[in-house]
This record gives C-alpha cells, sequence and structure tokens, in this order.
C-alpha cells in the first residue's frame, strides 16, 4: 500500500451527536483545520453513516477519508484516539472503491440517477410484496421474484445491508458484486447471485400501479419506480484511509470468522 506523505493538511467534519462535536472541537484545537477544498484528508467523526455522508459529499473533490469511530456502527472507522493523529493518518493503508450508478425511471417516465457506495435496493411501498423482473447484461434471468425488495451491492456494502439480508460477504479485490433478495416469497429457494463488477443489472417492477416500489441508492430514494438500472462506475474513485495492520481487507476477512 502507498502511504501519505506527511504532514498531511486535515479537515474534520463530524455527526451531530454531542460526543462527535466534542471530539471534533477538541481534535481541532490540538492539530488545527483547513476547509475541506484545502485538504490533504478529511477526518470523518461519527459512525459509518457519517463516513457514507463524507465521502458522497466530497464525490467531486475525491479527497481521502479517515474515519475516527465516535458512533453506534464503526466498520468503516478507525477506533477514536486523540494521540498521534497525523502519524497514524501518514501510515494508514489506502482502500480504493468504486460506487454504483442507480438509474431510476419512475411510472411517469421521469429518470433519477444516484450514486451509492454500498447499495442500491429496491423495496415495496405498501403492505402488498413487490413483483421484480431481473435481467443481467440483456438477458432475463428471473421472470417475477415476488418478495419485499431486491439490493445490489458493492463489496464495500457486503457487510452492511447485503449482510443483515442473508447476503455473502465480498473481498474489495474479488471484482464482483452480490445481488441479494429481501424476504423472497417465491422463488422460495432463490437467495441471490455473484455477479461481475461489469455486469449491468435492471428491474423492471411488475404491477407497478397495485404493487408500488421505491429505490434507493445509499440514502437517496426514488419513490414508485417502473424500470431501474445498476452498473458500477469504475471511472469514480473514493479513498478510504484505515490505520496500519486494520485494514479493510483485514475487517472484511475478520468478519467472516467472527461467531
Amino acid at each position: 500500500m502507498t502511504k501519505l506523505e506527511s504532514p498531511p493538511a486535515l479537515a474534520f467534519i463530524a455527526s451531530d451527536r454531542p460526543e462527535a462535536q466534542a471530539s471534533r472541537r477538541t481534535l481541532i484545537a490540538r492539530y488545527g483545520a483547513v476547509s475541506e477544498a484545502e485538504a490533504d484528508v478529511i477526518v470523518a467523526i461519527g459512525g459509518d453513516g457519517q463516513m457514507l455522508e463524507t465521502l458522497h459529499a466530497n464525490l467531486k473533490r475525491r479527497t481521502p477519508v479517515y474515519g475516527m469511530n465516535r458512533g453506534s456502527v464503526g466498520f468503516l472507522m478507525n477506533d477514536y484516539e486523540e494521540d498521534n493523529l497525523l502519524e497514524r493518518i501518514s501510515a494508514a493503508e489506502r482502500t480504493v472503491i468504486h460506487p454504483l450508478q442507480m438509474d431510476a425511471w419512475t411510472e411517469s417516465g421521469e429518470v433519477q440517477t444516484g450514486l451509492a457506495i454500498n447499495e442500491v435496493s429496491l423495496l415495496r411501498q405498501t403492505r402488498q410484496s413487490a413483483k421484480l423482473k431481473i435481467s443481467v447484461d440483456g438477458r432475463v434471468r428471473l421472470e417475477e421474484l415476488s418478495c419485499d425488495g431486491c439490493l445490489v451491492a458493492t463489496p464495500a456494502g457486503s457487510t452492511a445491508y447485503n449482510l443483515s439480508a442473508h447476503g455473502p460477504i465480498i473481498p474489495l479485490d474479488a471484482r464482483v458484486l452480490a445481488m441479494t433478495p429481501i424476504s423472497a416469497f417465491r422463488p422460495r429457494r432463490w437467495r441471490g447471485a455473484l455477479l461481475s463488477h461489469g455486469a449491468k443489472v435492471r428491474f423492471d417492477v411488475l404491477e407497478p400501479g397495485k404493487r408500488p416500489v421505491s429505490a434507493t441508492a445509499d440514502n437517496f430514494e426514488v419513490r414508485r419506480v417502473a424500470t431501474v438500472e445498476v452498473r458500477e462506475r469504475r471511472d469514480v474513485t473514493l479513498t478510504m484511509l484505515f490505520d496500519a495492520g486494520r485494514s479493510f481487507e483485514e475487517r472484511v476477512m475478520a468478519e467472516q470468522f467472527t461467531n
């Protein structure tokens, strides 16, 4: 892994949690701070949601982000410690991820686009199950999936919603995506699929008027969709920084052997 030159100029971003805001003030007083536009590294303080929010906010600048855990979930974060922050960041290991692009057409014909670092998910909007037709690279693979929903996850997102839906954990260098059903009713035994990272996925909502479906790219939601297409954006690169010896790849490996 390549190392950052030291000392980097830091910007500090924190979630709304009081402990995260207090930590931000403490770290700025100790290490100084620059604006996000001037930073070599952005330090995100909070939980995994703050990491995702920070990455999304910096899609254009693509500044490396170093997370510090001051939230409830911290899989994407480093341990919070006030000492030796510059040294930790300078020695940190880089993890490069590529988001998914979601193009969603509504029932009225409007198209909306969003990027997802974790996953693109389709979910039923009412008490009735969703019915989806699934195509991969232009070929229909499932004529009808009756379910609460379905998602396509990146390797970075495979330990999040995808894992909760009993999808597989994917190493970052596997170059695959996970397609995972959410509470599939029919076909009952379908548990999802692993797809090439270059696959183009299309979901067609069957009976959209009777069974409305929403589509979400991370926290960007489109209601009452008719068609959703998903593909990886290899031209967009985002960088997360992890303490030496605690790389994202090591965390993913360790997660597969936890009880």
